[in-house]
């Protein structure tokens, strides 16, 4: 158990940047006392309900077309236990470890908000699950985005039953060996708790969170690898002029914008060439404000979707008190329970494929960026042809933008899964959101852009050594050229470029190469 000060859950307040802590850094978490009486009190509700007697679905009736099925009381926990073994049929490759946290933290998030009906003692077992590193194994695949994630979150469950499998500590157990590391007793389910456990969006808003992270640093990275190829190519920063972006003012291209003149601030390369015959640069250039911003928009418009989804209810049916709500509500005088549509993952699922499509264009106008340092046919006469010194015997970048373009064509080919539909459950469940699959989609996305980025970072740094010694950079770019000097020498002779590349995606995925920007030059990178 870590000793660092815990992430306090109150159902209200949850980030992405805290989901990013717990899923990767291991932070641990705890539950706000507000939250604790929550779910105590919305577990008293479904007791009172239960003791009346009246029929409410997902508490004493069958699921699905057995809805009108009463259930005794002796085997409504067996209900919900069958519920949960039934339900863990995912395929597919297994979540990653930080995929699971993902879904853990922000499933324990959404049952303390206190409408889920579940006890105490279940949100404590997922807790100490959490930050004992009991981690249950998750397929990846069968969500269908509603009624929620049901197969991952059945799996995740699973484990809570003393079934399943977990990894802890690298190793591989059975559920209940697994919980009795973390000092646990498997659970039997009470009434409606395998619902709560098993009904809602948290794969996709988990992989959600993680996305928005790591999109916002690749936007981040994007920007300050096209301030360098602005710089080397021989470019001008007149079109990120503020004059621009003032009479189109899109929050994104102007933010964009400025972080060009930041970077570039005090350049002598650009100033070297102020009054040359070239009137305008290409589209990847001088258009790098518009594509840019209008690619952080995107991110912007998914972040405050997952930013609301982090912090609510998502299961169903749902308790409430009875003076909350209207008299079509099942359950008794003083508990109102409704069923709804709030595990629908359309909200996310949209954004999603919106971001996705974002992070294929922004890919794009970097891969562009990269050919213009390389090519011949288009770069300045003071670079070599694909950045060697001796080209024709060496090649130089040449693959590393064939892996570029590579990964721009499986970004474009990701497609919009928020767009399909397949009916399922006997045509109850006849529309579907897909949101698990976008939140993949997603997450492939921004890796192959974070990619593309480390490669035109590689190019920019490269053509930086073609460059007049006598002529700084910008404070921005240089302490750029710096970042990745650090790590990756520059190309005087052939050699296997993938692990550079890896190293120059990793500056960008982790934040540390604008940590580096940013201390030079004394402003932030928006």
């Amino acid at each position: 158990m870590s000793d660092r000060e815990p992430l306090v859950l109150d159902g209200e307040s949850l980030t992405p940047e805290d989901v990013a802590a717990v899923a990767r850094d291991g932070h641990p978490v705890a539950i706000a006392d507000s939250a604790r009486e929550a779910v105590r009190e919305s577990r008293a509700r479904v007791e009172e309900v239960l003791d009346s007697d009246e029929a409410v679905y997902g508490l004493n009736t069958g699921f699905g077309q057995l809805v009108t099925e009463r259930i005794p009381e002796g085997d409504r926990g067996r209900l919900q236990t069958n519920l949960v073994r039934s339900h863990a049929s995912g395929v597919g490759r297994e979540l990653e470890r930080e995929e699971v946290r993902a879904m853990m933290l922000t499933r324990i998030n959404a049952l303390v908000k206190g409408y889920s009906g579940i006890r105490e003692v279940v949100v404590d077992h997922l807790v100490t699950m959490l930050n004992r590193g009991v981690h249950p194994v998750v397929k990846s695949r069968g969500s269908l985005g509603a009624s929620g994630d049901l197969a991952p979150l059945a799996h995740q469950a699973l484990v809570l039953l003393g079934e399943g499998e977990a990894e802890v500590d690298s190793k591989r157990l059975d559920g209940e060996a697994a919980l009795a590391q973390a000092g646990l007793e498997p659970l039997s389910l009470a009434a409606k708790e395998g619902l709560a456990l098993i009904n809602g969006t948290q794969l996709t808003v988990g992989l959600g969170a993680l996305c928005v992270v790591d999109t916002e640093r690749a936007l981040r990275g994007a920007d300050i690898a096209g301030a360098l190829t602005t710089e080397v190519s021989m470019g001008t920063t007149a079109a990120c002029d503020p004059a621009i972006q003032d009479v189109r003012p899109h929050s994104g291209q102007a933010a964009s914008a400025r972080n060009i003149r930041t970077l570039t601030v005090d350049s002598e390369i650009v100033e070297s060439h102020r009054n040359c015959d070239r009137v305008q640069d290409a589209y990847s250039i001088r258009c790098l404000p518009q594509v840019h911003g209008a690619a952080r928009d995107a991110v912007s418009h998914l972040r405050e979707a997952v930013e609301t989804e982090l912090n609510s209810a998502t299961d169903n049916p749902l308790v409430f008190a009875g003076e909350s709500v209207d008299d079509r509500a099942s359950g008794t005088e003083n508990v109102g329970v409704l069923s709804g549509g709030n595990f629908h993952g359309a909200p996310l699922a949209l954004r999603l494929d919106y971001a996705t499509n974002a992070l294929a264009d922004l890919a794009a106008i970097a891969e562009r960026r990269v050919d213009r340092l390389l090519n011949p046919n288009l770069q300045e006469e003071h670079l070599p042809p694909f950045l060697t010194p001796d080209s024709g015997v060496q090649s130089g970048y040449m693959i590393a933008q064939y892996s570029a373009a590579a990964l721009v064509n499986e970004n474009r080919s990701l497609g919009s899964p928020s767009t399909d539909n397949t009916p399922v459950s006997g045509g109850q469940e006849d529309h579907v959101s897909m949101s698990a699959q976008s939140a993949l989609n997603a997450r492939t996305a921004v890796e192959n852009t974070l990619t593309v980025v480390g490669v035109e970072l590689l190019c920019g740094a490269q053509a930086m050594e073609f460059v007049d010694d006598d002529l700084d950079p910008g404070a921005g770019t240089g302490a750029a050229y710096d970042a990745i000097r650090e790590h990756v020498p520059p190309l005087d002779a052939d050699r296997p470029l993938h692990g550079d590349i890896e190293i120059a995606t990793e500056l960008v995925a982790t934040g540390r190469l604008e940590a580096e920007v940013e201390k030079v030059a004394n402003e932030t990178i928006v």
